[in-house]
């Protein structure tokens, strides 16, 4: 399916040199703001409190976390879970204050803000064991929040989590060099990762730069970015060792300017349907989704430019070439063995 055809082909890697200069300089920047500002890091990272309340009817996201930042947490992690009614607050660890201190104060914000009051009450578990348990009582004396649980999440847990993340990040990357390079050839499997790597730390410049909450949904959203510029990747290669076979006499940057012209509208189709759903999150997902949207964001849009003129341009400079991808034909002996 195309959107249109382009007749003559653009010379793209006659721009490569100018391209990759702009690339290198943003990821140098990206790598700058990386190690002088850092990541903005979330509870599942750092460690904090973690906190389940319970409403008897659908909870309102936004009015708990503008109660939470008139408390004086920055960027409160609140999610639903389970269901609408069900809410999970993340809260970072706070100096000198403990984790039973800090849901306490939190809860009892919440309570005003629901106009009730804080009680103690006694519920029985489904294996008959007495639990105590706060909630917010509303004049009528019926439960306007319920506290379900309050976990400490320390900093040891933090960083497994950190370190698991990394390792997701590390068997990604080499998963890809493996299939690239078995599926066509060393040079593309180089090229494909110099560019998944550019598209990488170039989102956590982004994160690093604004102080935007890296989150494990952020995590999430990197390697489902990697996912994804690969697949953009693959798709130029292909056309790349399609262009071989058929241009025997075309040299190798014409072949690989045809074989991304010739992808255009299929990018385009492609990248644009995806970036509508995004972008549907980033402004209709809540903040839940908010910087999730943004990593997406950021990832489809360097990942099509780096598919362009990260990939293809290494692999032209590394020396790709017809034989690297099609096996030479060998000429049939005339004699057929026999000697006279």
């Amino acid at each position: 399916m195309e959107f249109f055809r382009i007749k003559k082909d653009i010379p793209f890697m006659r721009h490569a040199l100018i391209f990759n200069v702009i690339s290198a300089l943003t990821f140098v920047a990206a790598v700058f703001f990386l190690f002088h500002k850092g990541l903005h890091l979330s509870v599942e990272f750092k460690g904090g409190t973690v906190m389940e309340v319970k409403y008897p009817k659908a909870a309102n996201l936004e009015g708990i976390r503008n109660t939470l930042i008139k408390m004086g947490y920055d960027e409160p992690g609140v999610t639903s879970f389970d269901t609408a009614r069900d809410v999970m607050i993340r809260l970072p660890v706070e100096k000198g204050v403990s984790a039973a201190d800090t849901s306490l104060r939190v809860f009892d914000m919440l309570c005003k803000a629901e106009q009730g009051t804080a009680k103690p009450i006694d519920t029985v578990t489904e294996k008959g064991e007495h639990v105590l348990k706060s909630a917010c009582m509303d004049a009528a004396g019926s439960e306007a929040v319920v506290l379900q649980k309050v976990e400490f999440v320390g900093p040891q847990v933090g960083e497994e989590l950190a370190q698991n993340g990394l390792n997701a990040l590390v068997m990604v990357v080499i998963g890809v060099m493996i299939y690239l390079a078995v599926r066509f050839e060393w040079k593309y499997a180089v090229s494909a990762i110099f560019a998944n790597l550019h598209d990488v730390v170039i989102i956590l410049g982004f994160f690093a730069y604004f102080q935007w909450e890296f989150s494990l949904t952020v995590l999430a959203g990197i390697l489902a970015v990697l996912g994804y510029s690969v697949n953009e990747s693959v798709v130029i290669f292909d056309r790349i060792r399609e262009n071989f076979r058929k241009q025997r006499k075309a040299s190798v940057h014409e072949v690989i300017d045809n074989a991304i012209t010739s992808t255009i509208s299929r990018t385009i189709i492609t990248h644009g349907c995806t970036q509508m759903m995004v972008l549907s999150m980033l402004f209709f997902g809540g903040q839940t989704l908010h910087h999730f949207a943004i990593a997406l964001t950021i990832g489809i849009c360097f990942g099509i430019y780096s598919s362009v003129f990260v990939a293809a341009a290494i692999a032209m400079w590394l020396g790709v070439k017809r034989e690297d991808l099609i096996k030479p034909v060998k000429e049939k002996d005339e004699t057929d063995g026999a000697v006279v």
